[in-house]
This record gives C-alpha cells, structure tokens and sequence, in this order.
C-alpha cells in the first residue's frame, strides 16, 4: 500500500523564506496571510490531504465510477464523505474573493492545498479543480446576476463546475465546434450538441453542476471567431436561488480511461439544454481563456504531484529493498545485501525526481504569486510586469511541468523493479494517472507552440526580455558570492543557450514557419531548465543565509544546497544539447514523403 505525507516543511520554506509572502501584508488579500496563518492552512491541510483523501486514492481507482441507466454517476466509496470535509472545512474557499464568500488569501495558498490535494488523490482533487477557473471565467466576464446567482454557491463548494469545450469530430481547433445555441424570446439560448472528456462531467456530490459551454449563434462565423460562451446549469436556478427542474443536459457515457479512474470523464449531451451567455457574442473563446490558464496552471501542479507522491514511495522502497552490493565495498556486512539505496544509478533516478519536485514546487508558487501580483501590486507597471511573466510561464509550468512529472513518476516505478509493474504496490497508478497531465488543457506540443508561436513574439517581445533580465539580475547577484557562483555561472551558460534559441528563431522562423515549430518542445524544455534553475540559484542562496545563522535543522537546509548542486551538475548541462536540435531546424524532420512512414508489406 502506498504511502503520502504532505511536504509541509519544503511549502513552508517556500513560501515563508523563498517567496517571504509576509513581507506583501501591504497587498489586498496579503494581510490575512500572517506566518501564524500560513503555517496552519499548510499543516491542516496536509493533515485533511494525508488522512483523508490519500486513502481513497487506490480505492478510486479500483472501483471507478458508475453510470446508471437514467444517466447519473456514482462516485466510489468514500469520495461523498470526503467532499463533505473538504467543504465543511472550507478548502475550496481559501483564495476566493470574499466578496462571494471566500476567505481572500493570495493565490499562493490555493496553490498549496491544490497540490497537496493532487498528489494525495489526483482523481478527486479534478471535481473542485476546475470549479476555480470557471469562478474566474464568470467573474471577469459574466453578468452582475449572474455571479450572484452561481459564484457563491460555486465557492461554497454547494455546487461544482465544469469546462465544456471537446467535440468528438475536434479538439484543440475549436473554430470547428458545431453545439449550436439558438436565442430565445427570454434572452436564454437553446444549446444542442455533444461535448466530450468533460471531467467531473456528472456526479453526486453536489446538488448542481455549472456547465460553462462553447457553442455557436447562428450566423457566426464558422472560425475561432464565432464561438460564444454560455453557462448552462445541470438544474435551472429560480429567481429566489432554489432549484427548479431539470435542463436538458445528460451523461451519455463515462470514458474507460488509462488513468484518474476515480473521476467520472464524461460525454455530455446538450439537447435544448437552456443557457445564457457569458460575455459578449462570438468573444467566448477569450472568456474561456481566463478558464482555460488557470487550469494549466493546475494541470502543471498535478504534473508535480504525481512525481512527488512516486518519489516518496520510491525513496522509502529503495531504503528497504536488498539487491546487491556497494560499488565501493558491502554498506551493510552483516546482512546479505545492501539497500538498493547505497547503488548510484537508484540514487541518480532519486536525485532526479528530487531536484525536479522542489523546483517545481517552488515555481508553481512562485507562479501562483505572479498571479496575485497581476492584480494587486501597487502600480500598473509592476501588475504588467507580473501579468507578462506568468504568461509566459503557464505553457512552461503545465508542459515542462508535466513532461518532466510523468518522466520522473516513470523512473520511481523503474526503483521497484518488477514489484512496480504489479498493481497491489501502487506505483503504476501514479504513472497513469500522470499520463493524462501532457494531453489535456492543450497537448505539450500546443504549449510548446503557444510559447514560441504567441508568447515569444508578444508585445515586440516585451515578457521574454523581462524574463532574461530578470534571470540575469539574479546571476550577476549571485557571482558575488563565491558558494554560489560555481552554480550562477553554470546557469548563466545555460541563459546564453536560450538566448541565442531565441535568436535562432528570430532569424529562422519568418521564412519557413517549419523550423518554429520543429524545435518549440525543445525549446519548452531549455526554457523549464533555465527557469527551475532560478528557483534552485534563489533557493540556494536562502539556505545558505539561514545556515549563517546556525538554524536548528541545520540539515534541511544543508540538503538544499547539496540538492541545488546537483541540479546544477545533472540538469542544466542539457541546455546545450537542446539548442542545438533546435538549431538543426526542420529539414530532415519533414523531408520524407507520407508513404515514406507506412509499414512496407
């Protein structure tokens, strides 16, 4: 059976020492955030996560969920019960406005519970996921009625929500939907059409489901250009708040998947179903967007997840487990054999996972706050500043994020040898429930594109640049001390390979669009190695300043210096290389003819 415990000293360190989020108390939502308050909203929610949702974990993904003839899920055993605490406890209100309901906090504490929820139970995490981005869907562009009627309930955690948006004929084109909504007399449209892969589609645990839906009016265009934004309730929604009957909205199936088992991903069919409209006619697609960032940004936290959850059961079966003996002479002479531990090619896939976790935890939060800053910092320079750079970060954080999640949650299976290929064990759960992460919310290679195509390029460049000034601030601060300046300058070889990617680009891509879009996920990943590779140079440096003064555990902090380096060492190196596939432009890649891949009889 495997194991969680949140990671609540690593979060503490975080977002107490590396994001010091105390010192932003002159911030709006900031002065709730007192040490005191951080310190328990991490501890109990690593204790609710930990307790609570991790031992439903396998019991999810064993039973699945359950379609009845009549069209309603089931959830599996315990998950009900669950929902209840989560909401009874009050974690889903944690960074919502509290203008609705919610308690205010900075984004950075949302972020906390979402990835310790993630990690513990992945499947049951996705019912209350994509609620947030569909509370911000309808804040930033939904009526006054209409966020009075659905967001508080929707924060309250009363009713959930979901993101309409897969047909089965397109995916990621969405110009190619063909769910119709016809106007009526009563300012309502009738929607028609089928949605697929709507996750928490249809369940029981709330009483209603707020479906937010692209569909198109007649007469749009037939393009990204005509599709239009509706919120179409599960059960319609009298004028006094109670509920009235039934919309025409069904389950039609629930998809047997790979993975998350224990959330029900559903065909949803849309027959006259009656919905309004979120914002302005055939401008949804840009209303959605604000949905659809915030769940990449979740997305590239449950990339983290599932790493971190493998990892830990990793490091505890490779401390047990006796194969072997030491390269350098028996660790253990009076046993048989050594831990698999004491051997450098386990160590290396420990190290690895390691490395990525607390990077990757430390620029998920650090994420989160660029968020909280896009909107409350104290002039428009530094909102635009902050709105930039975490516009660049979502394709890094939800593609890198999950590429190297997946890898990492795949190599902490490889630590168990055969033992993790059987199920009883628990590890070949994470790595299929990691497998979804790199596929939806957009595939990696439509974040890699999204980055090089759209972001690169935006505002004459303006968000790319910040970034290589921001990065090369931190280096040449770090270069004058001379603990940290091995790893500043092994980062700065490492900018200069992005930077002159990008320049590459610039000269390369105009002429023959090809070549952007053969090194884009190359470039991605160079781009998550410089970025993970800031938060290690910073991480580093505020361990090496608590050290200085003789802190009590001494060895967390020690631990972090010798992770630091080690990234440094194993990761950043790998910048060179993707360069330069980068630099081989498409040529080869698009030479062949299609005939050329079919299977020779």
């Amino acid at each position: 059976m495997p194991t969680y415990t949140a990671p609540t000293r690593d979060t503490r360190f975080v977002v107490n020492e590396l994001l010091d989020l105390a010192s932003y108390g002159n911030l709006p939502g900031f002065e709730s955030a007192t040490p005191d308050m951080i310190d328990t909203v991490i501890n109990e929610a690593g204790k609710f996560c930990s307790e609570v949702l991790h031992p439903l974990n396998q019991v999810g993904d064993q039973q699945g969920c359950t379609r009845h003839d009549d069209g309603s899920v089931t959830t599996p055993e315990g998950f009900k019960e669950a929902f209840a605490q989560y909401v009874e406890s009050g974690w889903g209100t944690i960074a919502s406005p509290e203008e609705f309901g919610g308690q205010g906090m900075p984004h950075v504490m949302g972020f906390v519970v979402e990835e310790f929820m993630a990690t513990s139970n992945m499947a049951f995490a996705m019912y209350p996921g994509l609620t947030t981005g569909a509370i911000a869907a309808l804040i930033a562009a939904g009526t006054e009625e209409q966020k009075a009627m659905y967001v508080p309930n929707m924060i309250a955690g009363k009713w959930l929500g979901t993101m309409n948006l897969t047909e089965p004929h397109c995916g990621t084109d969405l110009g190619m939907i063909r769910t119709k909504a016809e106007p009526q007399a009563d300012g309502s449209y009738e929607i028609t059409g089928t949605k697929i892969f709507i996750s928490a589609g249809e369940h029981d645990l709330t009483e209603n489901i707020v479906h937010l839906v692209l569909a198109k009016t007649p007469g749009a265009p037939d393009s990204s250009k005509g599709i239009s934004l509706f919120v179409v309730p599960k059960f319609l929604v009298n004028e006094d708040g109670s509920l009235g009957e039934r919309n025409g909205v069904s389950c039609g199936s629930i998809e047997h998947k790979m993975g998350i088992n224990g959330n029900a991903t559903c065909l949803l069919n849309y027959d006259g179903a009656k919905g309004w409209m979120v914002g302005e006619e055939n401008k949804g697609l840009a209303a959605m967007f604000v949905m659809m960032n915030a769940a990449r940004l979740g997305v590239g936290i449950q990339g983290l997840a599932q790493s971190e959850i493998a990892y830990q059961n990793g490091v505890t079966y490779a401390l047990d487990r006796r194969q072997g003996r030491a390269l350098t002479g028996p660790a253990e002479p009076e046993a048989k054999a050594d831990p698999i531990f004491v051997h450098p090619d386990v160590r290396r896939m420990l190290m690895d996972a390691k490395a990525f976790n607390e990077g990757m935890r430390a620029l998920c939060l650090w994420g989160a706050l660029l968020v909280d800053l896009s909107h409350k910092a104290q002039t428009e320079e530094e909102r635009a500043e902050a709105d930039q750079l975490i516009g660049l970060m979502t394709p890094v954080i939800k593609g890198y994020g999950t590429d190297k999640g997946y890898e990492f949650a795949t190599n902490m299976q490889q630590v168990y040898g055969g033992h993790g290929y059987v199920k009883e064990w628990g590890m070949e759960q994470f790595v299929r429930d990691a497998r979804i992460a790199m596929i939806y919310e957009g595939t990696n290679g439509v974040q890699a594109m999204d980055l090089c195509g759209r972001k690169l390029a935006s505002k004459g460049g303006a968000a790319i640049q910040a970034f290589f000034k921001l990065i090369g601030e931190n280096i040449a601060e770090a270069k004058k001390d001379d603990d940290l300046a091995p790893m500043a300058e092994k980062l700065e070889k490492a900018l200069g390979e992005q930077q002159a990617a990008t320049m590459w680009f610039m000269q390369n891509a105009m002429q023959n669009p090809n070549n952007l879009g053969a090194g884009a996920h190359h470039y991605m990943h160079l781009m998550g190695i410089v970025t993970l590779g800031l938060m290690w140079l910073r991480m580093a440096k505020v361990a090496k300043e608590a050290l200085a003064g003789s802190p009590e555990d001494k060895a967390f902090y020690e631990t972090k210096l010798a992770t630091a380096r080690y990234y440094f060492d194993r990761f950043v190196p790998d910048a060179g290389a993707l360069r330069r596939k980068i630099e081989a432009g498409s040529e080869s890649m698009m030479a062949l003819p299609e005939e050329a891949f079919a299977t020779a009889a």
